[in-house]
């Protein structure tokens, strides 16, 4: 019989986790007049059919969570090829130069959406839950709308397109 133990070796638990491929997602606000973003690869849909939700995990360290957090909706833009060259940009500890040079949308409720998105989402904050040091967030979706791109994947931590 097989057992499987954790050692708590991060370096493994990292490396077994990136052999997951998962897709990206930028999640992006105006926040007191300034888009803020930040990058999710822990997106999930499908999360509810009715109402319509979705989740992610973020880090409770995470200094751009608590002002997206704070906003009536947030865009979601799942990140297509073509981000692959700024998803690390978007990313970056710099919060000034998160969203620079990157075409965005912002719609009426101040949800800023990035252009060339694989997909749209419109979505506000329904739970959020505690889950060791990350929080997980249930998020009701108001609006969505598809795109004729096709999506970025993280794959054994390198973004990666689909064959």
């Amino acid at each position: 019989m097989t057992v499987l133990t954790y050692s708590g070796d991060t370096k493994l638990l990292r490396r077994v986790f990136s052999g997951f491929p998962c897709g990206v997602a930028a999640l992006a606000a105006v926040v007191d007049g300034s888009p803020q973003v930040l990058v999710a690869s822990s997106f999930t849909v499908g999360v509810s059919q009715d109402p319509p939700m979705a989740l992610f995990a973020v880090q409770r360290s995470s200094t751009t969570w608590p002002d997206l957090a704070s906003v009536e909706r947030i865009g979601v833009s799942v990140l297509g090829t073509t981000h692959g060259q700024v998803c690390r940009q978007l990313a970056s500890r710099d919060k000034a130069i998160r969203l620079k040079g990157i075409a965005y949308v912002e719609t009426e409720t101040g949800a800023v959406l990035l252009e060339q998105a694989a997909a749209w989402m419109e979505c506000s904050v329904e739970h959020i839950y505690p889950a060791g040091d990350h929080d997980i967030i249930v998020l009701r979706l108001h609006g969505l709308m598809e795109h004729d791109h096709l999506p970025l994947v993280f794959h054994r931590s390198e973004f990666r397109n689909l064959a």
